[in-house]
């Protein structure tokens, strides 16, 4: 299993509190802008950084090619962000099973608004399955059409259904608020519901659902 983690340039008090710690098994790193000199002060070497590099330092991006081997530098004037960048990279070049990426979904509202909606372009809608947003509350999946099972993180109560798109015969299951076969003709969020054990079904026919573990 390939399994990507990219380190983007949020606020490090809204990471998990064991990004670092956690065993790193076979996992590769890429630091996205800011992102790449945070793994490196803690003592973890990307394997690839990423994005314009505006809000690092001279002396900063100095430290980073000394320490990086593979340092991939674009204008700040570009379509893409650099998250957009990290993700594009990392399924074409790395083929990732899984590409979890962490401090995406805390600080400007108009950031995690485009961490959360690249989920819609097709390079990135048809991979949907192997990407994961994670901060220190919340962790996000994306599911496409089909019957899904999730199992319970140990630290987290709330699991919510986010209908991204109009979403056609969503059944819920082995949850506290179940459904059978809604239709939703607009985004929503189904926010606050609960595991009844440590596993949770749902099932969906049509659109684009996120799944949300959180705690407070």
């Amino acid at each position: 299993m390939t399994h990507i983690k990219i380190m983007v340039g949020g606020p490090e008090t809204a990471l998990p509190q064991d990004v670092y710690t956690v065993k790193q098994d076979d996992a590769i790193w890429i630091g996205v802008d800011h992102g790449a000199i945070r793994l490196l002060k803690r003592g973890i070497t990307p394997a690839i950084a990423i994005g314009d590099f505006d809000s690092i330092t001279a002396a900063e991006m100095e430290y980073l090619t000394a320490k990086v081997s593979d340092v991939r530098s674009f204008p700040s004037e570009k379509d893409d962000t650099d998250t957009e960048l990290a993700i594009q990279l990392a399924l074409e070049e790395c083929l990732p099973n899984k590409i979890s990426v962490y401090g995406a979904t805390a600080g400007r509202l108009d950031h995690l608004m485009s961490n959360l909606f690249f989920i819609f372009q097709p390079r990135f809608q048809q991979q949907a399955s192997k990407i994961y947003l994670y901060d220190k509350l919340n962790s996000v999946s994306f599911y496409l059409p089909g019957e899904y099972t999730v199992t319970k993180e140990e630290d987290k109560k709330y699991i919510a259904f986010v209908c991204m798109t109009p979403v056609k015969k969503l059944s819920l299951r082995d949850v506290k608020y179940t459904l059978k076969e809604k239709n939703y003709d607009y985004p929503i969020s189904l926010a606050s519901n609960e595991f009844r054990g440590q596993v949770a079904s749902f099932s969906f026919t049509q659109g684009l659902v996120a799944v949300i573990q959180s705690k407070d």
